[in-house]
């Protein structure tokens, strides 16, 4: 849970109420659904002359964003009042009361409120085109007796709603049902694919990041979760996302497997012009790697979820953007018109990569977003904060529109988002693998850089290196094949002379264009 407090924390006071005050349909309350094995625990149903969709949910954030902004207020109480790390992780949602029990696809679990997490979020369930808003009762937990030895408050619960859901399906075993994504915490979310581990987050949107008025966290104040089929392969989500300064209508279908693959829609409704907005944001961390580690007392060789940001653009461009770990904010913004891809990934796959056996960096997935249809133009965006332990998450990606967001106007975004242990773009072109950077041997003014790409895709001909500074000059840079680590080193030396800030890149050319995708760095005067 502490693994994502940089950005949870900043959140938490944006708690939101549960009630979704007057919507599109009319409610039938004597509709009711009761959870397996539930006593008591009453549910209210919403019933729709046609079947619930997405756009009843974009009804209700258009309907929103023409109010006010009132800041909810939680109401935590009773055995989720006051709780700490341990005592947070001691309430489990308790399998018999499944919703989905019997489906042998998809499990569903509903997350306890509590901790950090403030907000209480609507949980409604979706069948037969009828959404019914489950009641929130002690009675779905059971409670860790070592964490709470005098038993559990079971009926005092005032309105505190739930802090998320899961989702589990046999992901890596046939009879094992694995937790493949999870929806906790203002707009995050997270995902994993066969074999990976949690790594980065997803996010529904960002606002601010990075800027000097600081940063704006959207909530997911409600959910439906349709109900699959037990043929069916994916779980469709929508939700309602609300923040001071915008409203939006999200679905996400989600497709689990080899590459967990969710196909976004999103309907966004500002309250005000916005021109610092992040679309299909993604949040990962990155403390050192082998061109970070001056500062850095540990014994592990690289800490991070991601090692870059990799980039398609509308030109079919292919850029690698190596994460660095910064001792001040950097904000980097790449031009793109009708982007085709952008995503951070996990290139490092060794364990000896890491040497970390707890915590498995190896196995942390890498997450692409392919936008559908045309999104003019407008910058993919990388922040990167400062950071002095592994616990915090410091890396932000996203797309930011060049035009504003309009007040009193609807702007679509569709765009399929992936987890998998490989960003899915087989081009044959060569990949960087790694980069290494220390103080130049013959000169204490210069940095030698060591930029490693993959040796497969070039012939018996060398590739000829091109290599820019945006200010200072490159020197004494050569190519070097090593067959045996399957690698086709460039070594150069970078001479800051007068600068304090330069972005550097590197490309290997052929007769006939790039061999490689683009190489970027950003160098900074500490």
């Amino acid at each position: 849970m502490y693994r994502r407090n940089f950005v949870l924390s900043s959140a938490a006071a944006l708690a939101a109420s549960g009630a979704l005050g007057n919507m599109a349909f009319a409610q039938a309350a004597e509709e009711t659904v009761a959870l397996p094995e539930t006593e008591g625990n009453a549910t209210e149903a919403v019933a729709a002359e046609k079947p619930f969709d997405f756009e009843d949910v974009a009804a209700i954030a258009k309907e929103y964003a023409g109010r006010e902004y009132v800041q909810p207020i939680s109401q935590l109480q009773g055995s989720f009042e006051n709780l700490n790390y341990d005592q947070y992780r001691a309430i489990r949602f308790r399998r018999d009361r499944d919703p989905w029990a019997g489906n042998r696809s998809f499990a569903l679990d509903l997350l306890p409120p509590g901790a950090i997490f403030y907000e209480p979020v609507e949980i409604n369930l979706v069948a037969n085109g009828i959404a019914t808003k489950v009641a929130f009762t002690p009675r779905l937990f059971d409670f860790d007796p070592s964490q709470f030895p005098d038993g559990a408050d079971m009926e005092t619960v005032g309105n505190m709603g739930f802090s998320g859901f899961r989702l589990r399906t046999p992901l890596n075993r046939p009879d094992v049902m694995d937790e493949f994504a999870v929806f906790q915490g203002a707009s995050y979310f997270r995902a994993v694919s066969r074999g990976t581990l949690y790594g980065l987050s997803a996010r529904g949107l960002a606002i601010g990041t990075g800027s000097p008025e600081g940063e704006e966290f959207p909530i997911f104040r409600s959910f439906w979760i349709y109900e699959p089929d037990p043929q069916e392969r994916s779980v469709r989500i929508n939700a309602l996302l609300d923040s001071k300064s915008i409203t939006g209508a999200f679905e996400f279908v989600i497709s689990p497997g080899a590459e967990t693959v969710i196909n976004t829609r999103v309907s966004l409704f500002p309250r005000r012009d916005l021109s610092n907005v992040g679309i299909a944001p993604l949040t990962s961390m990155f403390w050192f790697g082998p061109a970070d580690r001056k500062r850095i007392d540990d014994y592990r060789p690289s800490v991070h979820d991601s090692d870059g940001l990799q980039m398609l653009t509308g030109s079919e461009t292919r850029l690698w953007r190596a994460l660095s770990g910064p001792s001040t904010l950097q904000a980097s913004a790449f031009m793109d018109n009708d982007p085709l891809g952008f995503g951070l990934a996990q290139r490092a796959r060794n364990f000896d990569d890491f040497q970390d056996a707890e915590a498995r960096y190896d196995l942390r997935p890498s997450a692409w977003i392919a936008p559908q249809g045309r999104w003019g133009k407008g910058t993919v965006s990388l922040i990167e904060i400062p950071v002095e332990n592994e616990f915090n998450d410091n890396i932000v990606s996203f797309w930011q529109p060049a035009d504003k967001l309009v007040k009193d106007q609807r702007h679509d975004f569709d765009y399929v988002l992936t987890f998998a242990a490989q960003i899915p773009d087989s081009a044959p072109i060569a990949r960087v693998l790694e980069t290494m950077t220390g103080k130049a041997i013959n000169n204490a003014n210069a940095r030698t850089y060591i930029v490693d790409f993959d040796l497969a895709l070039f012939g018996s001909d060398d590739p000829v290196a091109q290599i820019r500074a945006s200010a200072g000059r490159i020197g004494h840079n050569y190519l070097i094949r090593m067959p045996q680590q399957g690698r086709m080193r460039l070594s150069f030396e970078y001479f800051p002379e007068n600068a304090k800030l330069a972005d550097l890149s590197a490309v290997l050319n052929g007769p006939e264009g790039a061999l490689s995708e683009t190489w970027i760095a950003r160098w900074a005067r500490e």
